[in-house]
């Protein structure tokens, strides 16, 4: 059987059994956040190393996405998402959660 996606990769080298693949990859310079639906979609997040609150975004984005792709009678699969609702609640729940890191990024300084 031949794997070629992240997911199966991490299913197969992960030492737990029935694995759910990769939640958090950390590197370097940055984070990858991943989020798996019941239906095998998956969300991904490329962060800094301090941002935080990313499994609450990742959670709002397939709330978003359900809202405004899935519920969206003239939308296909795997095409582009074109909805100015979509764009205007990803963009406010992506600024959200930027804020929500650097004001707890403050309070651990202060």
């Amino acid at each position: 059987m031949k794997y070629s996606n992240l997911y199966a990769i991490a299913t197969r080298l992960s030492p737990v059994v029935k694995s759910s693949g990769i939640e958090v990859l950390e590197a370097d310079n940055f984070k990858m956040h991943c989020f798996q639906t019941l239906t095998g979609l998956k969300f991904l997040v490329l962060t800094d190393q301090r941002q935080t609150g990313c499994d609450s975004l990742l959670r709002k984005l397939y709330e978003i996405y359900s809202d405004y792709a899935l519920k969206n009678p003239f939308y296909s699969l795997d095409m582009p998402i074109r909805c100015e609702l979509f764009d205007e609640h990803l963009k406010k729940a992506v600024d959200q959660a930027e804020k929500a890191s650097a004001y707890a990024a403050n309070q651990s300084i202060a």
